[in-house]
């Protein structure tokens, strides 16, 4: 669910930014079929979240939501980043927030006819909600919390996750900080490798 950490990993490569934003709905060696630069933004997505399951830091943000929300932990410590990433844009951008996200979207559109049939039904709603400009905001984040909990017909609770992120906000943030640069650290190398 991380979405806006993943596209902004792929680099300025259109393609390899439309692989990486469809690869959870890509399964197994069905990758193989598209395109050589979506096909590295497939395998990319997958090094950047074997990466962060693996990682310490993200596991000290996963283990704070673990006794209330068990194996959805992980899914709202992405939100979460995506959250961090979003509010602190202009430290790993030039580019404005808006007109990235502007930009990716217009990608999106433009490359309709090769995205999974998952995706095709979720994007008007993405584009019209703007979910990756509402990250930004904890207000933003509680929307996609509570339309996720509704997706997990109200087992997963993910909607009450917004307290810890309020409660230990500066944690939170610092994890997300450190975990973060490190991860771009290794998905550059990840792309120069696959690029050759």
């Amino acid at each position: 669910m991380n979405f806006l950490a993943h596209i902004y990993l792929s680099g300025d490569n259109d393609n390899i930014t439309i692989g990486n934003f469809i690869a959870d709905g890509i399964r197994g060696k069905k990758y193989l079929k598209y395109p050589k630069d979506i096909q590295v933004g497939i395998l990319l997505h997958r090094h950047i979240d074997t990466f962060t399951d693996a990682h310490k830091t993200v596991r000290l943000s996963t283990k704070r939501l673990h006794k209330n929300y068990g194996h959805y932990s992980g899914v709202i410590v992405d939100i979460l980043y995506d959250h961090f990433l979003a509010k602190n844009w202009s430290n790993y951008s030039n580019i404005p927030l808006e007109e990235y996200i502007d930009h990716f979207y217009d990608i999106l559109e433009d490359n309709f006819k090769i995205l999974p049939e998952r995706i095709q039904k979720m994007m008007p709603y993405m584009i019209a909600d703007n979910w990756l400009l509402s990250y930004a905001s904890i207000n933003g984040i509680a929307k996609v919390l509570d339309g996720m909990n509704r997706r997990t017909k109200n087992r997963s609770q993910m909607n009450l996750a917004i307290n810890e992120l309020q409660e230990f906000y500066n944690e939170f943030e610092d994890e997300f900080t450190r975990f973060f640069e490190e991860l771009i650290q290794s998905s550059n190398e990840k792309l120069t490798e696959l690029q050759q």
